[in-house]
């Protein structure tokens, strides 16, 4: 499956000069947490609700700006890419979100959240034919084709 298939399109964005406390607010307005920081187009990182101190955390927003408190150098995926690859890169970094860009230009966003929904819902496979066993009658001290004996 690819990125393009469960990735958000609407991408939430912010410039580096807004103000923490406004960043905190349109996460908490928009249900989200996490904000793509843009300067002219191009990504520059990304702001979460971590960084910006949580619910608890109006002593670390106080007077700071997003450039401040965001992780730069966003680690980004392409719309091709597989969502396994996502997941990988995700985990191995501890990234709770991918910004997903074409070129150079944004066209939206995977999160965990993203992730954990695909794999709550599951991927439907095809099932090659001839592949797929019966198990009905099989378990512990059976065989698919004799009864145990009683």
């Amino acid at each position: 499956m690819r990125i393009s298939e469960v990735m958000t399109k609407n991408v939430a964005t912010v410039t580096p000069s807004i103000s923490a406390d406004d960043a905190w607010r349109e996460m908490r307005d928009r249900r989200i947490h996490h904000l793509v920081v843009m300067k002219g187009g191009a990504v520059l990182g990304v702001v979460s609700e971590r960084d910006l101190g949580g619910r608890a955390g109006a002593a670390v927003r106080r007077g700071a700006t997003v450039e401040s408190l965001m992780s730069r150098g966003a680690v980004t995926a392409a719309p091709d890419d597989t969502v396994r690859q996502a997941a990988n890169q995700m985990r191995g970094r501890s990234l709770g979100c991918l910004p997903v860009v074409s070129g150079k230009r944004l066209v939206g966003i995977l999160t965990v959240s993203d992730v954990l929904e695909l794999v709550g819902r599951g991927v439907q496979r095809p099932i090659e034919r001839g592949t797929r066993r019966s198990l009905s009658r099989r378990g512990p001290g059976r065989d698919a084709h004799h009864s145990p004996a009683t």
